[in-house]
């Protein structure tokens, strides 16, 4: 933003001091906007009022339909796309009367402008500015401004527009950043879209449209009309849009309106959940969806879309976890791309890049992305880019129409030291992009070229002089500019998941049975505490029976075990539950007896000797006393769990080992369960890549262990599940040493000498 922009935002901010007192500070910014867009719609519209006037009076003899006489009245307009029939202006509304005076002003606008300031509720504010006395004062220092197109430009406006929202945000604790995005950041996002296309750029007359799903004041629009305009004055572009604040809806949908587009294009309301642009596809796609934000209020819908549509519908490929949208948007614009071809340039945080694991719905989406060839690159930004946040911030730049040098490939960007320090922070907006940042990112993908770490005419970061610093602090890093190029295949690996056998001992000793008393969790730590309070006094006829100690119980229950659910309660009320594990208890002494109480390590004769006891036992009560008798030994031995049959070949890579001439089958120990990550190989089979990669990082380390055969993707059916991830930091990582001890010992030391002095200063 310039400072004449900049002053002339805060002139018009300064009518908030005639509303202190009567209004909230959170509904200044609902007076000053609508007024602002008022006197900017009527500066826009003077030098053809006249005109549309006399036009009027002319059609009311002919007796025509509205929507004819509509037509007419555009016409006189020259080449805008709404009007005004009022008589009256600001300058002409007078004092007494006002209120009606303008509210017959607004309703003298065309439909399409007359609609945004009900967006407003603008007819609700002119009600209470009037019953304070306010209303004449402010229509006369709204008056005094020149919002004409002669003082100051559309592009100049929207940034006046942009500052207004931004103090609306703080003064009312919303998010600025919902509403529009930087226009630096919105420079070098559309200069990365449109760049590549000539042909918009050169042949006169060219149609292109272009499309923002969440266009907030409609500032990727804007920027992108003005930027293919300042190329090729001859080409026309067609706006379109979906917002979902009103505030910012009315004043995108104002700012089309007086640039000559379609408002009709311009739609209000939640685009995951209600696309109103749905079958339409576009030429450019430019989004800046907001950060990190769930979309659980809409969560039926978008599932919905999702089950019952597939690939047919927008989120075929997968869904993201609901605390972050930002995926979802990012497919919405996808399915937007036309057959002839389509650009996308988004921008999101660093949570899609890398979040989710192989299968997750994130790791899906990227594939889909990758797989298909529609990813051209993604340009890192520096941080504190924003105006609501200063986290670590990319670009994505998408295309269906690649050329034949970027097919398969992936271009990273890495501009995080692109910037500089702004003179004054606007919100969390601490730096900013100038012509030359931007032009060095635009040139790097343009060129499309690996460029290794190259030092940048930067100032270093101004250290705080607050505390005691070090002398010998660590060396700052030079800032650097690089970047990468990468074939898709390289971001994806597959999943494989290795198992190790479990190995078990039993015993039936005094102590393991005994534990059978009390039912499995979540039962056994309440029943421990019943029975130690109230078990000692039981006899064969009471055992078990503590209703009449309810109460008591349920004050526990409530204290100690919040998570039991009511029919869990109920069970241990019920004596039928007592009784039950009293009469395992008995059946686990008679195992006891029979089997006796020694030590075992070899869990595969324990099934032999529960047979030869002739103790019956259901499932449930096998499993209990399972549970009770066995723990992992990792010096036990291994627990087979099947034995295949003859002319079953060994495979120990995947499980079936040879032993003493039988194929024999495992169990696997669950706590022993690792994945491992097998970078993809398109010239190699599937089962090569990780037989080798198994052979190689797993079998030296552990050699008992094998990979689950039973774990293949869904969709090509091989081993393993295929991810994709972009580990963007990883692949620009720069090594900085530590500092040497000697030098951290000698700061040390310093240190304690000075509290030592100051020590003795205390006691002296």
């Amino acid at each position: 933003m310039t400072q004449s922009t900049n002053n002339l935002a805060a002139y018009i901010w300064s009518l908030a001091d005639l509303l202190r007192g009567d209004f909230k500070q959170s509904q200044y910014g609902r007076v000053i906007l609508p007024f602002t867009l008022l006197r900017r719609l009527e500066g826009v519209l003077a030098a053809t009022k006249p005109a549309v006037l006399t036009e009027y009076q002319r059609i009311q003899t002919l007796n025509l339909p509205e929507e004819a006489q509509e037509k007419l009245l555009l016409r006189a307009t020259g080449d805008l796309r709404f009007y005004n029939l009022s008589k009256m202006d600001l300058a002409t509304l007078g004092e007494s009367g006002i209120k009606d005076n303008l509210e017959s002003y607004v309703q003298g606008f065309s439909k399409d402008a007359r609609e945004i300031f009900e967006y407003f509720n603008f007819t609700e504010f002119i009600g209470q500015l009037n019953d304070a006395n306010l209303l004449y004062k402010v229509v006369q220092k709204v008056r005094a401004t020149d919002l004409s197109p002669t003082a100051i430009s559309n592009h100049e406006m929207g940034l006046v527009f942009e500052e207004l929202i931004r103090r609306f945000a703080e003064g009312s604790n919303e998010t600025a950043g919902e509403h529009f995005t930087p226009r630096d950041i919105v420079r070098l996002t559309t200069a990365l879209v449109f760049m590549e296309d000539d042909d918009a750029l050169t042949t006169p007359g060219i149609i292109r449209t272009i499309y923002d799903p969440t266009a907030g004041t409609g500032g990727f629009l804007s920027s992108g009309m003005e930027y293919v305009h300042e190329l090729n004055p001859q080409a026309v572009m067609r706006a379109y849009g979906q917002e979902l604040n009103p505030e910012s809806y009315a004043i995108c949908k104002a700012d089309m309106l007086i640039k000559g587009q379609e408002v009709g294009n311009i739609k209000f309301g939640n685009t995951l959940s209600g696309d109103q642009l749905h079958g339409r596809h576009f030429d450019y796609m430019l989004s800046n969806p907001p950060f990190g934000v769930d979309w659980k209020k809409i969560e039926q819908e978008v599932q919905d879309e999702h089950a019952l549509k597939g690939y047919a519908g927008r989120f075929g490929p997968g869904l993201p976890r609901v605390s972050d949208g930002s995926l979802l948007f990012l497919l919405h614009l996808i399915s937007k791309m036309s057959e002839e071809g389509s650009r996308i340039g988004i921008i999101l945080n660093g949570s899609p890049l890398f979040t989710g694991s192989a299968g997750s719905g994130e790791s899906e989406i990227r594939r889909y992305i990758l797989e298909a060839d529609l990813l051209e690159a993604i340009v890192a930004l520096p941080t504190d880019m924003f105006y609501n946040t200063g986290i670590a911030t990319y670009v994505w730049v998408l295309s269906n129409r690649k050329t034949l040098e970027r097919k398969g490939k992936v271009q990273l960007i890495n501009g995080i030291n692109l910037c500089g320090k702004m003179r004054k922070s606007l919100g969390a907006k601490r730096h900013v992009m100038d012509e030359d940042d931007i032009a060095t990112i635009t040139r790097a993908f343009g060129e499309f070229k690996v460029i290794d770490a190259r030092e940048l005419d930067k100032a270093p970061v101004q250290k705080s002089n607050r505390g005691r610093q070090s002398e010998n602090g660590k060396t700052e890093q030079p800032k650097t500019f690089s970047s990468k190029i990468f074939k898709s295949h390289e971001f994806g690996y597959r999943r494989i998941t290795i198992e190790r056998p479990l190995r078990e001992s039993f015993q039936f000793s005094d102590e393991r049975i005994a534990a059978l008393r009390f039912a499995p969790r979540p039962l056994d730590a309440p029943m421990r505490w019943i029975y130690a309070e109230y078990g000692q006094d039981w006899t064969d006829d009471t055992y078990g029976m503590v209703q009449e100690h309810a109460e008591a119980i349920h004050k526990y229950v409530k204290k100690h075990c919040s998570g039991l659910k009511e029919k869990q309660v109920k069970d241990l009320l019920n004596q039928k539950t007592w009784l039950d594990q009293k009469a395992l208890l008995a059946k686990a002494r008679q195992l006891q007896q029979a089997i006796g109480s020694d030590r075992h390590d070899d869990m595969n004769v324990f099934e032999d000797m529960l047979r030869a006891t002739g103790v019956k036992l259901d499932t449930s009560e096998k499993k209990q006393i399972t549970a009770a008798v066995s723990w992992k030994n990792p010096e036990a031995e291994k627990v087979i769990k099947k034995v295949h049959k003859k002319g079953t070949a060994a495979d120990p890579i995947y499980g079936l080992f040879a032993v003493d001439g039988k194929v024999v089958e495992y169990h696997s120990d669950g706590d022993l369960r690792d994945h491992e990550n097998v970078a993809l190989d398109p010239s190699r089979p599937v089962n090569e890549m990780n037989e080798d990669y198994f052979a190689r990082e797993v079998l030296p380390h552990v050699p008992e262990a094998w990979i689950d055969g039973g774990k293949r993707d869904g969709k090509d059916g091989e081993i393993g599940i295929v991810g994709y991830e972009i580990p963007f930091n990883r692949h620009f990582y720069v090594y900085q040493p530590p500092r040497d001890l000697a030098e951290i010992d000698a700061d040390l030391d310093k240190v304690s000498a000075e509290i030592m002095a100051l020590l003795r200063e205390v006691h002296s």
